[in-house]
């Protein structure tokens, strides 16, 4: 698995050290992560999944229900800018988006989940569909 380095890590530290008035920090935290980060638990009557996504507003996810499939989108737009007097003096965008979806072993009753966001980990209660239980049949 290949590791990646962030805004903030060693090769910022050697380009500052060699070209010290080049380097320009950003405005900014770190952009979206690579993946959404799950965690997914189970009772008889629900599933809970809990989502870190964080430093994105609550109207830039989106949670689609398609039987026991559930899919997370999570998109970002960032615009920050630093003025002076009429100069701009620097101006940074990002755009992004990231998506994940999983697939449960039963189906959700999607007029009943509830999602709620809070300290950028995103909570869904999706509970089963009533009758979505397997059946063994007799053999005759």
């Amino acid at each position: 698995m290949s590791s990646l380095v962030s805004r903030g890590g060693l090769f910022d530290e050697l380009f500052r050290d060699i070209a010290p008035g080049f380097y320009v920090r950003p405005l900014h935290g770190e952009p979206l992560p690579a993946q959404i980060r799950l965690d997914v638990k189970e009772n008889p009557q629900s599933y809970t999944v809990h989502a870190e996504i964080p430093g994105v507003n609550k109207d830039d996810i989106h949670v689609e229900i398609d039987g026991g499939q559930v899919t997370l989108r999570a998109e970002v737009q960032q615009h920050d800018s630093q003025t002076q007097g009429d100069k701009v003096l620097r101006s940074e965008r990002y755009y992004g988006a990231v998506s994940r979806s999983l697939q449960l072993p039963a189906d959700i009753d999607s007029a009943q989940a509830k999602a709620k966001y809070e300290n950028g980990v995103l909570t869904l209660t999706l509970p089963k569909k009533a009758g979505g239980s397997s059946q063994r049949l007799a053999i005759e």
